[in-house]
């Protein structure tokens, strides 16, 4: 298992809701978690290894506090509030960072990995990463949502700090 690179097919398809969560699944939240953490990221969705499901691992809290993961299952976005730019970086889309216009504040509704539902109400980074992990179950990639000049300066210097596939 790895981190897909982008402009990989996968990460352009949407992922299918959880309906089942048993010990391969969980086995697959702990190898996700300790595939984000191993990359030194903040979150990661399934599809970005290559799993369609709905299922995305985040931890924004800072290394030295200690791990506090999110695990949402089937998360879904309920209300979008404000909106903010910020930078932005992906495990798909290493050595490039950019900015992004986001909601400044959402509600999330999902599932954790023990099958209760939660209710998040997020700002600042925890949202915009939400947003982020969130795109990725949709096959959005954060470069799609940069400006239009920024566009054009990722096309160019993409091929040039891409790294190669193993």
């Amino acid at each position: 298992m790895k981190i897909l690179i982008y402009p990989h097919e996968i990460l352009r398809q949407e992922a299918r809701p959880v309906e089942r969560i048993d010990g391969e699944f969980q086995g697959l939240i702990d190898r996700m978690l300790e595939m984000m953490y191993k990359a030194k990221g903040v979150g990661l969705a399934a599809n970005q290894i290559g799993e369609l499901t709905q299922l995305v691992v985040m931890d924004i809290t800072p290394a030295e506090d200690g791990p506090n993961p999110i695990v949402l299952i089937n998360p879904r976005i309920t209300e979008l509030e404000g909106e903010e730019v910020g930078e932005e970086g992906c495990l798909s889309v290493p050595n490039y960072v950019a900015p992004v216009k986001r909601a400044l504040r959402l509600h999330l509704t999902g599932y954790d990995r023990n099958e209760k539902e939660v209710r998040i109400e997020a700002e600042g980074l925890l949202a915009r990463c939400i947003q982020h992990e969130l795109d990725h179950l949709k096959g959005i990639c954060f470069v799609d949502r940069l400006n239009p000049v920024r566009k054009v300066l990722f096309r160019k210097k993409w091929p040039k700090i891409r790294p190669r596939e193993e």
